[in-house]
């Protein structure tokens, strides 16, 4: 168990529907990381952009970018997780991938799909949550819209981290910057949320925001918008420890069960 877990993230321009130009800047990117990096964020649909053409660009679990991602983990010694659209049993998921060094994996499916993009037309929506227990880090992971549904990532599983992968448009960046922050506090844990920048095909404007809120909500590293860039943190348990034990608040949360 590390007492220290050390996260970077890449706040990046996405190439439309065009995974072999996205898969070739992440590489760069990660190549640039110092070695020491434990974990390695990607944005949401990090090989596409946030597209609703499922059919024409969805991989398989044997496809392409699933290899490519456990050739990077394991060159790197990095979990590396990014989210990507899978066709899987005749349905399309927005799955998000937790990729290891040894190259198994962990995978969660977006449970609320963007019905304002028709996200729910075209993607089944995930029925379970995914903690992730890596180097002795208990890490939840989420999808973008899902960050608007406090019941859903509950802290009933007494997780460290809260990680939210997003296409998120600059229009409602104010509630991303707001919500990332709540979550963190409610939950007593840190939360890192990895956003895009640029624009997309049809002309939606992304901001970056990219953050990570510790557990009173303090952010923890400062705001780049509009710009392309890479962050590493280092999360600390026991500022968890301490103020969880300090505080007991997840000790006085109402009991029940979400269905």
């Amino acid at each position: 168990m590390q007492d220290q877990l050390k996260v970077a993230f890449i706040q990046a321009e996405l190439f439309w529907e065009n995974p072999i130009e996205n898969r070739a800047y992440f590489e760069n990117k990660i190549a640039q990381l110092p070695n020491e990096v434990d974990v390695v964020l990607l944005p949401e649909m990090f090989t596409t952009g946030f597209t609703m053409n499922a059919k024409s660009v969805a991989e398989t679990m044997n496809g392409d970018t699933v290899s490519w991602m456990k050739t990077i983990a394991k060159t790197h010694n990095i979990a590396l997780a990014g989210s990507l659209v899978i066709e899987e049993d005749a349905c399309y998921y927005n799955r998000l991938l937790f990729v290891k060094p040894d190259e198994t994996l962990e995978v969660y499916d977006k449970r609320h799909t963007f019905t304002l993009a028709g996200e729910d037309k075209v993607y089944t929506s995930g029925t379970k949550k995914q903690i992730v227990t890596y180097k002795g880090w208990k890490l939840c992971l989420m999808v973008c819209y899902d960050l608007r549904f406090p019941v859903w990532a509950r802290n009933t599983d007494d997780y460290d981290v809260l990680i939210y992968v997003a296409n998120w448009p600059k229009p409602r960046i104010a509630a991303w910057d707001a919500l990332l922050k709540a979550r963190a506090i409610e939950n007593m844990c840190y939360v890192i949320g990895v956003n895009r920048v640029g624009y997309d095909e049809k002309q939606n404007e992304y901001c970056g925001h990219s953050a990570v809120y510790d557990v009173l909500g303090t952010s923890i590293t400062a705001l780049r918008p509009n710009k392309a860039y890479t962050e590493t943190v280092i999360l600390e348990r026991n500022h968890i420890n301490f103020y969880r034990n300090k505080l007991k608040f997840l000790q006085d949360r109402d009991l029940f069960t979400l269905e």
